[in-house]
């Protein structure tokens, strides 16, 4: 089944011309990488799977779909009908600092059409066993370390059981073990069937953690690439500038 499938599309971030003739496709259980220099289009790339940023098709042939949905004909409203099938991973973690875990994972199923106490109590602990948090529902986020508050993170993304994760360079504010613990989560979800678009810096887990390379590179997109090309050399991106 194929998750997403872009054909001959544009990427431009406002009057910017970000990417041209994009053509890829993920299939269902697929574990892709997203990587390339800072600047190259990657967090815009990301933006429009998620209609963030509009995609454009230039072509007669030109299409965006994601989940089943034509980004370039879907009506606004439907936005929201496409996000929850998807779950999306931040870099800088982006919880309510306001409220304790549990309610952090309760606001997004409330919000996304869950209303019985009973099944949002069982879903929100079945999550966070997953990420192994299940002992933390009643901390705030600032009660907790940068690892565990992207297990949380990662807990969120999955709480609908989306077909598709997105995640936007999730070890990036990590020590090296905690990162290599937040691998692991998402390995193991990838393993279960989900899809997962990911993107990073770090080379080595493609080492640990074996999957398909997309590679952001003069304004194209290259598929399948060879992730130790000389456009491929780690460096540090802060992902909320735009890209």
């Amino acid at each position: 089944m194929e998750i997403i499938d872009y054909r001959n599309v544009e990427v431009r971030q406002e009057d910017m011309f970000v990417l041209g003739d994009v053509t890829f496709t993920v299939q269902e259980g697929d574990f892709v990488y997203l990587i390339g220099k800072v600047g190259s289009g990657k967090s815009s790339l990301f933006k429009t799977l998620y209609c963030e940023l509009d995609v454009l098709c230039p072509m007669p042939d030109s299409h965006a779909i994601v989940l089943g949905m034509n980004l370039t004909t879907m009506k606004k409203r439907q936005i929201p009908r496409l996000r929850r099938q998807m779950g999306i991973v931040f870099q800088d973690f982006q919880l309510l600092t306001d409220r304790n875990v549990f309610d952090n994972l309760s606001f997004v199923l409330k919000s996304t059409g869950w209303k019985d106490k009973k099944l949002i109590h069982q879903k929100i602990f079945q999550v966070l066993d997953l990420v192994g948090m299940d002992t933390k529902g009643y901390k705030m986020p600032h009660e907790l370390s940068g690892g565990e508050q992207q297990r949380i993170c990662i807990a969120r993304a999955l709480l609908n059981d989306p077909k598709l994760i997105l995640a936007d360079e999730p070890t990036g504010n990590l020590d090296p073990e905690t990162g290599h613990q937040i691998m692991e989560i998402l390995h193991k979800v990838g393993q279960s069937g989900t899809t997962i678009l990911m993107i990073t810096h770090n080379l080595q887990w493609i080492e640990e953690f074996p999957g398909r390379v997309f590679k952001c590179q003069d304004r194209k997109l290259l598929v399948d690439a060879d992730p130790k090309s000389d456009s491929t050399t780690p460096d540090t991106e802060n992902t909320t500038a735009a890209e």
